[in-house]
Protein backbone atom coordinates (compact mmCIF):
# COMPACT_ATOMS: atom_id res chain seq x y z
CA UNK A 1 0.00 0.00 0.00
CA UNK A 2 2.39 2.57 1.17
CA UNK A 3 4.86 2.02 -2.22
CA UNK A 4 1.51 2.14 -3.93
CA UNK A 5 1.25 5.81 -2.71
CA UNK A 6 4.86 6.54 -3.04
CA UNK A 7 4.35 5.48 -6.68
CA UNK A 8 1.53 7.45 -7.25
CA UNK A 9 3.25 10.23 -5.34
CA UNK A 10 5.94 9.99 -7.38
CA UNK A 11 3.88 10.07 -10.91
CA UNK A 12 2.37 14.04 -9.89
CA UNK A 13 5.44 14.82 -8.84
CA UNK A 14 7.21 14.17 -12.39
CA UNK A 15 3.92 15.63 -14.10
CA UNK A 16 4.25 18.69 -12.34
CA UNK A 17 7.79 18.99 -13.62
CA UNK A 18 7.25 18.23 -17.25
CA UNK A 19 3.77 20.04 -17.50
CA UNK A 20 5.40 23.64 -17.69
CA UNK A 21 2.90 24.85 -19.64
CA UNK A 22 0.19 27.41 -19.12
CA UNK A 23 -4.01 27.11 -20.32
CA UNK A 24 -4.36 27.78 -23.36
CA UNK A 25 -6.25 31.74 -23.65
CA UNK A 26 -9.00 32.77 -26.06
CA UNK A 27 -6.40 34.95 -28.52
CA UNK A 28 -4.30 32.22 -28.40
CA UNK A 29 -6.89 29.87 -30.01
CA UNK A 30 -7.67 32.26 -32.28
CA UNK A 31 -4.21 33.08 -33.36
CA UNK A 32 -3.65 28.78 -33.83
CA UNK A 33 -7.27 28.88 -36.25
CA UNK A 34 -5.33 31.86 -38.08
CA UNK A 35 -1.95 30.11 -38.62
CA UNK A 36 -4.25 26.80 -39.52
CA UNK A 37 -6.18 28.70 -42.08
CA UNK A 38 -3.37 30.60 -43.43
CA UNK A 39 -1.21 27.47 -44.13
CA UNK A 40 -4.42 25.81 -45.88
CA UNK A 41 -4.30 29.13 -48.01
CA UNK A 42 -0.72 28.91 -49.07
CA UNK A 43 -1.11 25.49 -49.82
CA UNK A 44 -4.77 26.55 -52.21
CA UNK A 45 -2.41 28.98 -53.58
CA UNK A 46 0.41 27.11 -54.80
CA UNK A 47 -2.06 24.06 -55.93
CA UNK A 48 -3.81 27.38 -58.36
CA UNK A 49 -0.74 28.11 -59.83
CA UNK A 50 0.60 24.75 -60.65
CA UNK A 51 -3.09 25.03 -62.75
CA UNK A 52 -2.99 28.48 -63.95
CA UNK A 53 0.58 28.46 -64.91
CA UNK A 54 0.75 24.82 -66.66
CA UNK A 55 4.22 26.62 -68.82
CA UNK A 56 6.55 26.31 -65.45
CA UNK A 57 7.20 22.39 -65.58
CA UNK A 58 6.93 21.79 -61.84
CA UNK A 59 9.72 18.94 -62.08
CA UNK A 60 13.03 21.89 -62.07
CA UNK A 61 11.12 24.80 -62.16
CA UNK A 62 11.20 26.26 -58.78
CA UNK A 63 8.00 28.06 -57.29
CA UNK A 64 9.34 31.73 -57.23
CA UNK A 65 9.28 31.52 -60.77
CA UNK A 66 5.82 31.61 -61.27
CA UNK A 67 6.02 35.20 -60.74
CA UNK A 68 7.83 35.22 -64.02
CA UNK A 69 4.43 34.26 -65.36
CA UNK A 70 0.97 36.29 -65.75
CA UNK A 71 -0.12 35.38 -61.74
CA UNK A 72 2.79 36.55 -59.72
CA UNK A 73 0.42 38.07 -57.61
CA UNK A 74 -1.09 34.87 -56.72
CA UNK A 75 2.47 33.71 -55.92
CA UNK A 76 2.74 36.75 -53.62
CA UNK A 77 -0.17 36.15 -52.15
CA UNK A 78 1.15 32.59 -51.33
CA UNK A 79 4.06 33.50 -50.01
CA UNK A 80 1.70 36.38 -47.26
CA UNK A 81 -0.32 33.68 -46.18
CA UNK A 82 2.45 31.72 -45.10
CA UNK A 83 4.37 34.65 -43.46
CA UNK A 84 0.84 34.85 -41.88
CA UNK A 85 0.02 31.23 -40.47
CA UNK A 86 4.37 31.75 -39.29
CA UNK A 87 3.71 34.86 -37.18
CA UNK A 88 0.28 33.72 -36.12
CA UNK A 89 1.44 30.50 -35.02
CA UNK A 90 4.61 32.11 -32.95
CA UNK A 91 2.00 34.05 -31.23
CA UNK A 92 -0.43 31.84 -30.03
CA UNK A 93 2.59 29.55 -28.93
CA UNK A 94 3.94 32.12 -26.40
CA UNK A 95 2.34 30.34 -23.43
CA UNK A 96 2.96 26.54 -24.41
CA UNK A 97 7.14 27.15 -25.06
CA UNK A 98 8.74 27.95 -21.71
CA UNK A 99 12.10 25.73 -22.58
CA UNK A 100 14.86 28.01 -23.43
CA UNK A 101 15.15 26.30 -26.65
CA UNK A 102 11.71 26.37 -27.49
CA UNK A 103 11.48 30.05 -27.25
CA UNK A 104 14.51 29.97 -29.73
CA UNK A 105 12.62 27.84 -31.54
CA UNK A 106 10.13 30.53 -31.34
CA UNK A 107 12.05 33.35 -32.82
CA UNK A 108 13.32 31.58 -35.76
CA UNK A 109 9.71 30.92 -36.51
CA UNK A 110 9.08 34.95 -36.70
CA UNK A 111 12.15 34.78 -38.75
CA UNK A 112 10.90 32.63 -41.34
CA UNK A 113 7.74 34.41 -41.08
CA UNK A 114 10.07 37.47 -42.04
CA UNK A 115 11.82 35.52 -45.32
CA UNK A 116 8.39 34.66 -46.60
CA UNK A 117 6.80 38.09 -46.13
CA UNK A 118 9.79 39.20 -48.33
CA UNK A 119 9.18 36.98 -50.61
CA UNK A 120 6.06 38.23 -51.27
CA UNK A 121 7.27 41.77 -52.00
CA UNK A 122 10.95 40.66 -53.77
CA UNK A 123 9.88 38.39 -56.39
CA UNK A 124 12.70 36.08 -58.29
CA UNK A 125 14.03 39.14 -60.41
CA UNK A 126 14.80 41.23 -57.52
CA UNK A 127 18.00 40.80 -55.72
CA UNK A 128 16.20 40.48 -52.09
CA UNK A 129 14.89 37.22 -53.22
CA UNK A 130 17.81 35.38 -52.77
CA UNK A 131 18.24 36.57 -48.93
CA UNK A 132 14.27 36.05 -48.47
CA UNK A 133 15.37 32.89 -49.29
CA UNK A 134 18.45 32.26 -47.27
CA UNK A 135 16.37 33.55 -44.49
CA UNK A 136 12.82 31.52 -44.99
CA UNK A 137 14.15 28.18 -45.92
CA UNK A 138 16.70 27.15 -43.08
CA UNK A 139 15.19 28.98 -40.04
CA UNK A 140 11.65 27.30 -40.33
CA UNK A 141 13.20 23.48 -40.08
CA UNK A 142 15.19 24.75 -37.02
CA UNK A 143 12.37 26.41 -35.32
CA UNK A 144 10.21 23.03 -35.92
CA UNK A 145 12.78 21.02 -34.03
CA UNK A 146 13.26 22.81 -31.20
CA UNK A 147 10.15 23.71 -30.75
CA UNK A 148 8.51 19.88 -31.38
CA UNK A 149 11.29 18.63 -28.18
CA UNK A 150 9.79 21.77 -26.41
CA UNK A 151 6.39 20.61 -26.33
CA UNK A 152 7.02 16.84 -26.42
CA UNK A 153 8.33 17.12 -23.08
CA UNK A 154 5.35 18.57 -21.45
CA UNK A 155 2.41 16.64 -20.31
CA UNK A 156 0.21 18.77 -22.20
CA UNK A 157 1.33 17.98 -25.69
CA UNK A 158 2.30 14.68 -25.19
CA UNK A 159 -0.12 12.78 -26.85
CA UNK A 160 1.05 14.72 -30.09
CA UNK A 161 4.47 14.09 -29.27
CA UNK A 162 5.24 11.53 -32.09
CA UNK A 163 3.71 13.30 -34.73
CA UNK A 164 5.22 16.94 -33.83
CA UNK A 165 8.62 15.14 -34.00
CA UNK A 166 7.61 13.02 -37.36
CA UNK A 167 6.47 16.45 -38.87
CA UNK A 168 9.30 18.37 -37.77
CA UNK A 169 11.98 16.13 -38.98
CA UNK A 170 10.08 15.64 -42.05
CA UNK A 171 11.34 19.85 -42.61
CA UNK A 172 14.88 19.36 -42.74
CA UNK A 173 14.88 16.27 -44.51
CA UNK A 174 12.56 17.91 -47.21
CA UNK A 175 15.70 20.62 -47.31
CA UNK A 176 18.08 17.80 -47.75
CA UNK A 177 16.55 16.41 -50.71
CA UNK A 178 15.77 19.60 -52.24
CA UNK A 179 19.51 20.66 -52.17
CA UNK A 180 20.47 17.05 -53.15
CA UNK A 181 18.13 17.26 -56.16
CA UNK A 182 19.40 20.90 -57.37
CA UNK A 183 23.04 19.52 -57.06
CA UNK A 184 21.83 16.90 -59.13
CA UNK A 185 20.21 18.60 -61.51
CA UNK A 186 23.54 20.96 -61.91
CA UNK A 187 26.09 17.91 -62.17
CA UNK A 188 23.68 16.34 -65.11
CA UNK A 189 23.07 19.87 -66.54
CA UNK A 190 26.74 20.07 -67.24
CA UNK A 191 27.48 16.72 -68.23
CA UNK A 192 24.56 17.08 -70.96
CA UNK A 193 26.40 19.98 -71.98
CA UNK A 194 24.33 22.91 -70.72
CA UNK A 195 25.52 26.87 -70.82
CA UNK A 196 26.17 27.88 -67.42
CA UNK A 197 27.12 31.09 -68.54
CA UNK A 198 23.51 32.75 -66.85
CA UNK A 199 21.41 32.79 -69.84
CA UNK A 200 17.38 31.71 -69.16
CA UNK A 201 17.81 28.38 -69.64
CA UNK A 202 13.61 27.03 -71.16
CA UNK A 203 14.35 23.93 -71.92
CA UNK A 204 16.74 21.10 -70.68
CA UNK A 205 18.79 19.02 -73.02
CA UNK A 206 17.78 15.07 -72.56
CA UNK A 207 19.85 13.42 -69.79
CA UNK A 208 19.11 15.77 -67.19
CA UNK A 209 17.98 14.49 -64.32
CA UNK A 210 14.95 17.45 -63.26
CA UNK A 211 13.68 16.34 -59.68
CA UNK A 212 14.37 19.79 -58.07
CA UNK A 213 10.78 21.29 -58.46
CA UNK A 214 9.05 18.87 -57.11
CA UNK A 215 11.50 18.57 -54.31
CA UNK A 216 10.96 22.29 -53.96
CA UNK A 217 7.10 21.73 -54.06
CA UNK A 218 7.67 19.07 -51.17
CA UNK A 219 9.57 21.15 -48.51
CA UNK A 220 6.00 24.02 -48.72
CA UNK A 221 3.86 21.39 -47.98
CA UNK A 222 6.03 19.72 -45.29
CA UNK A 223 6.68 22.95 -43.78
CA UNK A 224 2.79 24.09 -44.22
CA UNK A 225 1.92 20.87 -42.40
CA UNK A 226 4.35 21.16 -39.66
CA UNK A 227 2.21 24.74 -38.83
CA UNK A 228 -1.14 22.99 -39.36
CA UNK A 229 -0.36 20.10 -36.92
CA UNK A 230 0.75 22.79 -34.17
CA UNK A 231 -1.75 25.33 -34.39
CA UNK A 232 -4.74 22.83 -34.93
CA UNK A 233 -3.67 20.95 -31.84
CA UNK A 234 -3.36 24.59 -29.96
CA UNK A 235 -6.78 25.99 -31.57
CA UNK A 236 -8.18 22.60 -30.17
CA UNK A 237 -6.39 22.87 -26.79
CA UNK A 238 -8.52 22.39 -23.69
CA UNK A 239 -8.52 24.50 -20.43
CA UNK A 240 -8.92 27.95 -22.11
CA UNK A 241 -8.67 30.63 -20.34
CA UNK A 242 -9.97 34.08 -20.70
CA UNK A 243 -7.31 37.33 -21.16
Amino acid sequence: MSAKINSTSANETISKVTDTTEPVTAISQVAGRISFAASVAALLFLGALHILSPEFDPSWRMVSEYALGNYGWVLSLMFLAWAISSWALAFAMRSQVKAIAGKIGLAFLIVAGVGEAMASVFDISHPLHNLASAIGIPSLPVAAMLISVSLGRTQAWSAAKKVLLWTANLTWISLVLMAVAFAILIVTYTQAGGDMTGEVVTVLPPGVIALVGWANRLLVVVYCVWVMIVSRHVANAPGMRSL
